[in-house]
C-alpha cells in the first residue's frame, strides 16, 4: 500500500474527522500542513481544482476531496477482517447515517457559523435561535444511545465529533450560546462519551489554540466585509 498523506489543518474539524478515521482502521498517514494565513498551496489548488478546500485524502497519489467522501472512501477500501467498521452494514441504517451526517453539516455546522458571525442583536438572536432547531434534531437522534452508531462510535459519530471540542470556540468567539447540558442532556452525554476516548482526544488541538484561530478568522471576515466597495 502506498503512502496516505492528508492535505490538512489542525484548526478544521473537518480534517480532523478523517483522522480519527484513519486510526480507527489503524492505517498509517502523514499530514500535509496548509496555513489559510500564507493562501492556499500549489499542492491543494492540484489536489482540490474544484472547490479548492481541505482536507484532501492522497492514496499513493490519488486525490480524494470532501470529508464525508474521504470517510466512505477510507470505509470501503479498508473493510473487512480486523478493520473498524465506520458505516453500519444494514442498507437502511447505512442511509440513515448519510441522511444525517449531511444534516449536521448543512445545518448544524452552518447554522453555528452563522450565528457566530452575526452580528449582534436581532440578527444574532435569529442565527443562534435556527441553529437551536437544529441542534434538537441530533438530540432526538441520540436519546437512549451511547453512540449515534448504537454502542460503538461510527460514522455519524465522526461527523458530529466536532460538538465537544470546536461548538464552544464558535460560541466564545461569537459571543452567543447554543449547546448545553440543560437544553440538549442526550447530546450532552454524548459528547463527554466520546469526547474521553483516547483516540479521539489526541487528534484536538488544545483549545486556546482554537480559540486564538477562531478569533482570528472571524476578525479577517469582519474586516473583509467592512472594507467591501
Amino acid at each position: 500500500m502506498g503512502k496516505l498523506k492528508i492535505i490538512f489543518s489542525p484548526m478544521s474539524f473537518f480534517c480532523t474527522r478523517v483522522q480519527w478515521a484513519l486510526k480507527l482502521k489503524g492505517l498509517e498517514y502523514e499530514l500535509i500542513v496548509e496555513d489559510w494565513r500564507k493562501g492556499k498551496s500549489e499542492l491543494l489548488l492540484k489536489s482540490n481544482p474544484v472547490h479548492k478546500k481541505i482536507p484532501v485524502l492522497l492514496d499513493d497519489g490519488a486525490a480524494i476531496a470532501e470529508s464525508k467522501v474521504i470517510l466512505e472512501y477510507i470505509d470501503e477500501k479498508w473493510k473487512g477482517g480486523d478493520y473498524y467498521s465506520l458505516l453500519p452494514q444494514d442498507p437502511y441504517e447505512r442511509a440513515q447515517a448519510r441522511f444525517w451526517a449531511q444534516f449536521a453539516d448543512d445545518k448544524c455546522v452552518f447554522g453555528a457559523g452563522e450565528a457566530c458571525r452575526a452580528d449582534d442583536g436581532l440578527e444574532k438572536e435569529k442565527a443562534v435561535e435556527t441553529a437551536i432547531e437544529s441542534f434538537a434534531y441530533l438530540e432526538k437522534q441520540i436519546e437512549g444511545k451511547k453512540f449515534f452508531g448504537g454502542e460503538k462510535i461510527g460514522y455519524l459519530d465522526l461527523v458530529a465529533g466536532w460538538i465537544p471540542f470546536f461548538l464552544g470556540v464558535l460560541e466564545e468567539a461569537g459571543g452567543m450560546k447554543i449547546y448545553d447540558a440543560e437544553r440538549f442532556p442526550s447530546l450532552h452525554e454524548w459528547a463527554q462519551n466520546f469526547s474521553e476516548i483516547p483516540l479521539i482526544k489526541e487528534c484536538v488541538p488544545p483549545r486556546d489554540m482554537l480559540l486564538d484561530n477562531m478569533t482570528a478568522r472571524l476578525s479577517n471576515l469582519r474586516s473583509l466585509a467592512a472594507n467591501k466597495p
